[in-house]
């Protein structure tokens, strides 16, 4: 298996028109078309986070505390509320996970997130357990959104 940087995609198109996606998870193609960066793993605890560092120290605590994570799902950091709607989307498909959100708001918005998070659960009907980190730009406002939303 070889992989390629998506950002040299525009400079090498010959070689990534040979790609075969016949063996890769449908989550993980969905995900790049929305410019979300996603891996399936097998844990029980479904990670959605802004920044590969934030992830990858989401999983370690996760894993510290007994779970184990079920994805890795980085926003990145120019992400749209539609984004995060998607996000949800992939996260829903496996019944068997909680969700963790994991923002740092630096770049990000948190009231973007905070929206997004609103959008999803009332389009999905979510049902699933939901635990929202929210921290930095505008985390209040953020929290107020989540607080008056309606969402248990």
């Amino acid at each position: 298996k070889i992989n390629f940087d998506d950002n040299a995609q525009f400079r090498q198109k010959e070689i990534f028109e040979m790609e075969d996606t016949s063996e890769s998870d449908p989550r993980e193609l969905e995900a790049a078309k929305h410019d979300l960066n996603y891996i399936a793993m097998e844990g029980n605890i479904a990670c959605l986070v802004n920044g590969a560092g934030l992830a990858m120290a989401t999983m370690d605590i996760i894993q510290l505390h007994g779970g184990s994570p079920a994805n890795f799902l980085d926003l990145g950091g120019s992400v749209q509320e539609s984004q995060v709607v998607k996000a949800f989307d992939l996260l829903t498909k496996d019944p068997a996970v909680s969700i963790f959100v994991n923002i740092f708001g630096g770049i990000v918005d948190c009231r973007v997130i905070a929206a997004g998070i609103i959008s999803a659960c009332n389009k999905t009907g979510l049902e699933l357990p939901l635990v929202v980190r929210l921290k930095g730009a505008n985390m209040e406002p953020a929290r107020e959104l989540l607080a008056n939303s309606g969402l248990d």
